[in-house]
């Protein structure tokens, strides 16, 4: 189920090791972009490391990737269309918490 921002990420918690799927139906998409990309990285907020540029599907209104996490970093990311438009989450990207799978 999408947020309020028209993002999901699942499945949550991220756990490093897996493969997510990130959807989005956001502002690009309601702006009738043709075409949306998962701008992602790992890091901090202004740190980005193993930048990602993935083009997404759109299946039916919203828009599908998917992405391996394989490290235990933060996971930031953001989407743009094909025009260079941008939905950064007003300048805050979106991101998420990358467990490392240990149990304690």
């Amino acid at each position: 189920m999408l947020n309020d921002n028209g993002i999901n990420v699942s499945p949550t918690p991220i756990t490093a090791g897996s493969r997510i799927e990130v959807e989005y139906d956001g502002l690009l998409s309601k702006s009738g972009a043709q075409e949306v990309y998962l701008h992602a990285g790992f890091g901090m907020d202004n740190n980005w490391e193993k930048v990602l540029d993935l083009k997404m599907e759109r299946d039916k209104d919203i828009w599908k990737t998917n992405c391996d996490v394989d490290t235990s970093d933060r996971f930031i990311f953001c989407f743009h269309d094909n025009a260079g438009n941008w939905d950064n989450n007003n300048g805050r990207n979106w991101s998420f918490e990358v467990h490392n799978g240990r149990l304690y």
